[in-house]
């Protein structure tokens, strides 16, 4: 089941927006934070000891300097765009091939509708059950897969009420 927050949005304030965005379970800063305090961390501590670990000698200056513009070119080598795009192809291929291969009971239906003939009640109960069937496949197949179905559906009994 999806969490909406649509109501606590709808009555944010300008600063009450930024507890909406620590409440938000699928936020960005929620998984990019301990990345964000790691580098923080280490560009305080580069910048300290250039700022006054080194303003003693200008030599060292100099040689950190050097080696700031040796690791920018090493870094100009690899193309971030390329290395982008290829990461975005890759994760929107694999979402597109999940939402393939999700089992639609529209096509099944379809074909059983055109194959399952009569009009009298026989067929109308036979293409009633083998839907039937469908449903109850695909309900099985998405509890074993998703948490919120089967949550849903914890037990056989819930199935079949």
């Amino acid at each position: 089941m999806t969490v909406t927050y649509s109501s606590k949005v709808a009555n944010a304030t300008f600063f009450g927006f930024h507890r909406l965005l620590l409440k938000w379970k699928g936020s960005i800063y929620k998984l990019l934070y301990r990345e964000f305090i790691v580098f923080a961390t280490l560009y305080t501590a580069i910048s300290v000891l250039y700022r006054y670990t080194l303003s003693n000698s200008s030599s060292q200056k100099r040689f950190f300097e050097k080696l700031s513009i040796y690791c920018d070119k090493y870094a100009e080598q690899i193309p971030v765009t390329f290395v982008l795009g290829f990461y975005v192809t890759l994760v929107v291929n694999r979402w597109w091939n999940q939402f393939v291969n999700l089992p639609w009971p529209d096509r099944l239906m379809f074909l059983i509708s055109s194959c399952v003939q009569g009009r009298d009640e026989y067929g109308r109960l036979l293409r009633r059950t083998l839907m039937r069937y469908v449903n109850l496949t695909s309900l099985l197949i998405f509890r074993s897969v998703s948490t919120a179905v089967y949550k849903r559906f914890p037990t056989m009994d819930h199935v079949v009420g």
